[in-house]
């Protein structure tokens, strides 16, 4: 997945098609190639997966995904290619590309390397974070405090803006790399939370990202990493991780023109 600064857990969010693109779907007609971007693509896919409009199994199919875009399927290829390294779909050779359903192994192995980075992420945080730096969290807490709140903010929603408090806090420690090694584990915990229906009360880990910041707040490192690793640990713990799940299919232009 779908780059952002202060950036969502998915790449950057691309326009919506346009007019022309959606009457090409709509009428099954491959358009002539208006140069939209394979990154523009990437990342409008990556968007899709994270928000669970392109849930795990998908058929990527290139034709569709042409006709949804205007380009060619080169560049569909291109763009289906970047996501594959960010371990957002397969490609299967011979049969096309999926969006990834991780599996058990896979999910608690992920929730394992977060732990892990997530806690030189917090011990880096600490102590490099400027006023700015804590403003700029404490003004995202309150971002998904308004978000819960609204009835018409959907579950999906909810977890993305969840999961980009742990991008933005990776962002603000300045390590680049490190950042964009979480940005790619929150796009795939969403993966998981979607193919293994999670039952996290987002209200819960917001309360947790602010009793978070408090920590850290006080200069308390071991304190805050415990933090984080219990937090993590919980949402893990509300996954049902107890058997792998079926395929699911949909239809994928509707998906990605929703």
């Amino acid at each position: 997945m779908p780059r952002a600064s202060s950036k969502s857990s998915a790449p950057a969010i691309s326009p919506t098609p346009d007019a022309a693109a959606t009457a090409a779907a709509e009428n099954g007609t491959p358009a002539a190639d208006k140069g939209s971007s394979i990154e523009s693509i990437a990342q409008d896919i990556a968007t899709a997966i994270v928000e669970k409009r392109l849930p795990p199994g998908t058929w990527l199919r290139e034709e569709a995904l042409g006709r949804v875009y205007s380009v060619s399927r080169t560049k569909i290829r291109a763009a289906l290619l970047m996501l594959s390294k960010d371990k957002l779909i397969e490609i299967i050779p011979d049969k096309g590309a999926f969006v990834c359903q991780p599996t058990v192994q896979e999910a608690r192995e992920v929730f394992a390397v977060r732990r892990i980075l997530e806690s030189e992420v917090v011990r880096l945080f600490i102590a490099n974070a400027r006023t700015r730096d804590y403003q700029v969290l404490e003004q995202h807490i309150r971002f998904e405090r308004t978000a819960l709140r609204q009835t018409t903010t959907t579950g999906t929603v909810r977890e993305k803006v969840l999961g980009d408090f742990h991008v933005a806090l990776a962002e603000a420690t300045g390590n680049k790399t490190l950042a964009e090694l979480v940005r790619e584990l929150v796009a795939r915990s969403s993966l998981i939370a979607m193919l293994y229906h999670s039952s996290n009360d987002p209200h819960c880990s917001s309360d947790e990202h602010s009793e978070f910041l408090r920590i850290c707040r006080k200069g308390d490192v071991e304190g805050a990493v415990l933090c984080m690793i219990d937090h993590l640990q919980r949402i893990e713990a509300s996954l049902e991780l107890g058997t792998e799940k079926p395929d699911r299919q949909l239809d994928l232009v509707k998906a990605l023109l929703a």
